[in-house]
């Protein structure tokens, strides 16, 4: 298994202090703050530590407080606000240095059948007919601003094919969609938990950036402020994170410094396994004169 990934399932398999207190550490790799999905799955999988097995999360609202300090570990601690007769429900603070950083709300539910539609996988090119990380830094990615080419050579356990990035390079205003198919790099198993948890992890990934699109900006755009405020997740169908998957994303507004962003998360052969929402910080970067 490559380092990347065994960092990854490291830093989510959680330590457990007592009965709901959980910590957990974040790698080592010369970030500012703690990236946003390692505490939306280290938050889900410590909840998830106090539900029966059988019970499996079929929702979370989170909302981030404070930047998360990389060199301190999160202390998470459970409250197990309802066990019903279908229905769990449990909240989650992380803390750092004695305040609150994040806040989730996760509901649980035993397996039940049901009715069954899903809106249909957009018609869009499938992984193997478009460029890998090589490809991309040579092509498309070789005009792209210093930051944007360091983003995507950096290793990583999540690896992305986008359909398009003439955002990163073209600087032109372009409709709010973006399309991305998305794996973890190594096979993980068929371990429920460990697939929900890599899937809440990857969830936060490429999100804002769409809310952007509109602006003719992105997040590297040294005049752009940005941050994830909110995250919900909602998980419909089981997924495999080892297998591609289309992350289709769409921003139907921006207004008073904030970003609404969508997404859906699709099986190669079209199975709707999960949809999320968040809501960040995008405004103008203020003088620090």
């Amino acid at each position: 298994m490559s380092d990347t990934v065994q960092q990854l399932l490291t830093i989510l398999d959680l330590e457990t202090l007592e009965d709901d207190l959980f910590r957990g550490v974040s790698p080592n790799n010369g970030w500012q703050r703690v990236f946003g999905g390692q505490v939306i799955a280290q938050a889900l999988g410590a909840a998830i530590r106090t539900v029966p097995a059988e019970r499996i999360c079929h929702s979370l609202h989170a909302y981030f407080m404070r930047p998360g300090d990389p060199a301190v570990p999160i202390v998470y601690t459970v409250d197990r606000i309802r066990d019903g007769g279908s229905f769990t429900t449990r909240r989650v603070v992380a803390l750092q240095h004695g305040a609150a950083i994040f806040s989730l709300s996760a509901s649980f539910q035993k397996n039940e059948e049901g009715f069954e539609h899903q809106i249909a996988m957009p018609d869009i090119p499938k992984p193997d007919e478009l460029p890998d990380g090589k490809a991309l830094e040579k092509t498309i990615l070789k005009n792209a601003p210093a930051a944007v080419q360091a983003y995507w050579k950096r290793p990583r356990p999540i690896e992305f094919r986008p359909v398009m990035l003439d955002h990163y390079i073209s600087g032109k205003k372009l409709e709010p969609f973006q399309h991305i198919w998305v794996r973890c790099r190594e096979d993980v198993g068929d371990d429920p938990v460990r697939n929900a948890v890599v899937l809440a992890y990857l969830s936060d990934m490429t999100l804002l950036d769409t809310a952007l699109f509109a602006h003719g900006l992105s997040v590297f755009d040294e005049n752009v402020q940005a941050a994830s405020l909110d995250h919900a997740m909602w998980f419909h169908r089981p997924a495999k994170v080892s297998q591609w998957m289309l992350y289709s994303q769409d921003s139907p507004s921006s207004s008073a410094g904030r970003g609404l962003t969508r997404g859906s998360l699709y099986t190669l052969d079209g199975m709707l396994v999960a949809s999320v929402a968040q809501e960040g910080l995008i405004r103008p970067r203020r003088s620090s004169r």
